[in-house]
């Protein structure tokens, strides 16, 4: 059963990748707005916000690798709808395939799509003067939270390109993820937020996440950052697979 799963998997990501690889303009077009809202911050705003001791680029990243990962998942539902309204996933059902071999191909094409476009930021960040001295252990553990932050996306954006009626439905959803790095200390310490805004700037989980990217970059030590980010990241991950397998489950009864 494993065979047939990593081999029926594997076939339908080569599918979806060589459709990103004949329309590269979805990554592109998914890692342009983080770019513009990072230069538009850095060169417009930037001047204006006081962090410390650091360049606010390097502040600011964190927030935006965030952000880049809420925008590309917007096409892994739209690629799921795709393929479910036009009929696509109704013939893969029929034919002698794992059924959730479907799934995993569209769960790993965003996982490899959104890592390049991650790396695009990063290296326009470091054209702008983003710099870490940061060893090969603390970029390792970036990349595994990245991965984590990822994959708990991809499974929630799962169910409305399961369920939408329309493809303005099916990319409407991404939005709130979008604007939720706006209330944290993505792009400004929380200490100056009011009262309410602050409190659920603190407890919300794109917070602890920016801190610890942040902290790793900068050499920093993590605190409970590090632990809380670890956890919000693998529940999120396991409620958004949970209720997009139930969503399947009932989709192809």
């Amino acid at each position: 059963m494993t065979t047939y799963f990593v081999h029926d998997t594997t076939v339908l990501l080569k599918r979806s990748l060589r459709h990103i690889l004949r329309s590269p303009d979805t990554i592109i077009t998914t890692a342009v707005t983080p770019i513009a809202m990072l230069l538009l911050f850095v060169y417009v705003f930037g001047g204006a916000i006081d962090v410390g001791g650091s360049s606010y680029v390097n502040y600011l990243l964190p927030g935006i690798l965030l952000i880049t990962v809420a925008s590309g998942i917007a096409y892994t539902a739209f690629r799921l709808f795709t393929d479910v309204s036009g009929g696509i996933f109704e013939r893969f059902q029929s034919m002698p395939i794992t059924r959730s071999a479907v799934l995993w191909s569209h769960v790993l094409t965003s996982v490899v799509a959104n890592l390049t476009s991650l790396v695009l930021v990063v290296l326009v960040a470091v054209a702008m003067g983003f710099r870490s001295g940061a060893g090969v252990l603390a970029w390792l553990a970036v990349l595994g939270i990245m991965v984590l932050f990822t994959l708990a996306l991809t499974w929630l954006a799962v169910i409305p390109g399961l369920t939408a009626k329309s493809v303005d439905g099916v990319s409407g959803f991404s939005y709130p993820l979008i604007f939720l790095p706006f209330i944290s200390s993505a792009f400004v310490p929380t200490s100056g937020m009011p009262g309410p805004v602050r409190w659920f700037a603190d407890h919300q989980p794109v917070t602890s996440i920016v801190n610890t990217i942040r902290s790793l970059y900068a050499e920093q030590p993590l605190g409970n950052d590090g632990w809380i980010a670890l956890a919000w990241c693998v529940a999120l991950l396991l409620v958004a697979y949970a209720l997009a397998m139930r969503t399947y489950r009932s989709k192809v009864a």
